[in-house]
């Protein structure tokens, strides 16, 4: 068992039975590994993480790395927003939600394993699959050093700009925040650099 996990189930208070369950149901598959990990307890297989335990206000919940990759005959498995493309969560509001659930939870965890096994890797979109905001293009054309900076990006720096970019609604917020992370991209820094 990992020290920094321990103190995190010795300290926690508001899901401690369902931590310590969650623990112990994940602990049955011999061939994970306790580890801490994102200020949480991470359950790996050969160093790739597999499930980690984490909570909020109103549930607990086990994260699968690769839940999208996940058979999910039940129906249980959340997507937690739509940008999430591979982590899949388990959630709970109570312990016996999770005794219910514990021969399900235990196959879940199986066939996790078993992905990492086998090197199956989630198909995550391309930069290209992002739209660029008409803004940012105007931009991009207008700058030679500006398209310069941002194109030199790394791919995951431009998808984070791009997300962020075209979340906004409305052609003037999506201009004032191409105008705030301006210097950020011509320093060559990411968005939450």
């Amino acid at each position: 068992m990992n020290a920094r996990s321990e103190r995190f189930f010795e300290k926690s208070q508001k899901w401690n039975e369902e931590y310590n369950l969650l623990r112990e149901i994940i602990l049955e598959n011999k061939t994970l590994e306790e580890d801490f990990k994102w200020m949480h307890p991470c359950y790996t297989f050969e160093g790739k993480n597999v499930v980690l335990i984490h909570g909020f206000k109103e549930y607990c919940a086990l994260l699968f790395h690769k839940g999208a990759l996940l058979k999910d005959p039940k129906g249980i498995l959340i997507q937690q927003t739509e940008n999430v493309q591979s982590a899949r969560q388990i959630r709970f509001a109570n312990v016996k939600q999770i005794v219910n659930l514990k021969s399900v939870i235990k196959d879940y965890i199986k066939q996790a394993v078993e992905i990492e096994k086998s090197g199956k890797k989630v198909e995550m979109k391309k930069v290209t699959d992002y739209p660029i905001p008409q803004e940012l293009q105007q931009a991009l054309n207008d700058d030679t050093a500006f398209n310069k900076a941002f194109y030199t990006l790394t791919p995951g720096r431009q998808k984070g700009y791009l997300f962020y970019f075209n979340q906004a609604k409305q052609s003037q917020t999506r201009q004032t925040r191409i105008e705030k992370y301006y210097q950020h991209i011509l320093d060559g820094k990411g968005i939450d650099d």
